[in-house]
């Protein structure tokens, strides 16, 4: 599983998370599984695990273990199955927002500038719409609020002229098209930089990644029993905000309601102030890691 993908912050979050030896819990990116043993590793025999992932090459890695169940679907509709698996309330949600190794090292999905394969990025092969769609079919403008707000690029207008002009002469359909059309936006010291920004943008985008966010956010907190907690491993400012926001305020966008007595309505509380990060011995050995912050929710 390690080839898969190595876990991130892996004993600082499931040190968080499991309390309950005997709980129900909910892994809602399973990937790797590495995540998911952990927690079965602090689960007793009455302890359960539910996990979620939308990519079909993650069931590979489920365990021969019989507390756990692997759903194949997108974690915004964990409270619809938390219903059915956990009607009292589960102990613990686990979710780390971190594409997998797995996705990034195989060339055909797409994800990686690193390889010349289709530009794909569908986390759910099923999907409809995947990159190179969207290079292909979106306006400029609607390109340039992509890069802007998902990549948080600089000259994203730019970019987006580049890629039009581009596809008016041959339509772009692999990772090497994607690179060379946008050559001319790459600033000459950080290009590496800035091409993650650029297919973190059209990834984000592609699998609807920011508002599938906000409705597990929303179906996490209704689905944890009180005292339960929730655990999210982040590794970008745009998930990271998204998750303190609802945190502390009880919704995504930082807009929660308080009553007439100036109280948040926020469903949890934190429980680490400021987000947990990996520690030094951690990136060395894994450098995926080095932008990973772990919040820590309770069930108030």
């Amino acid at each position: 599983m390690s080839e898969y993908h190595n876990p991130v912050l892996l004993s600082q979050s499931i040190d968080a998370l499991v309390l309950n030896p005997d709980g129900i819990y909910a892994d809602a990116t399973f990937g790797g599984g590495g995540h998911s043993l952990g927690i079965l590793s602090r689960l007793s025999s009455k302890g359960r695990l539910i996990a979620f992932d939308r990519d079909a090459d993650a069931a590979a890695n489920l365990p021969d273990d019989r507390r756990i169940k692997l759903i194949h679907n997108n974690f915004r509709f964990i409270h619809n199955y938390a219903l059915i698996e956990a009607p009292d309330g589960l102990d613990g949600i686990l979710a780390d927002l971190g594409v997998s190794s797995h996705q990034f090292d195989t060339a055909d999905r797409g994800f990686s500038f690193r390889f010349d394969g289709p530009l794909d990025m569908r986390m759910n092969v099923q999907g409809v719409k995947t990159a190179s769609d969207i290079v292909n079919s979106y306006t400029q403008e609607e390109l340039e609020r992509i890069f802007r707000i998902y990549g948080e690029v600089e000259n994203a207008r730019k970019l987006a002229e580049l890629i039009v002009t581009a596809r008016s002469r041959a339509q772009i359909l692999s990772t090497g098209d994607l690179d060379k059309a946008i050559a001319g936006a790459l600033p000459s010291f950080a290009e590496h930089k800035y091409l993650a920004k650029v297919y973190q943008a059209l990834r984000i985008e592609v699998n609807d990644e920011m508002r599938s966010l906000e409705k597990f956010l929303g179906g996490a907190a209704k689905s944890l029993r009180s005292g339960g907690r929730l655990a999210v491993i982040t590794y970008h400012s745009l998930e990271d905000r998204m998750v303190k926001n609802f945190i502390r305020s009880g919704a995504a966008d930082g807009t929660g309601t308080k009553d007439v007595y100036g109280r948040s309505s926020a469903p949890l509380r934190a429980v680490n102030r400021k987000p947990i990060l990996p520690e030094e011995k951690e990136i060395e050995n894994n450098t995926r890691a080095r932008s990973a912050k772990l919040r820590i929710a309770e069930k108030i």
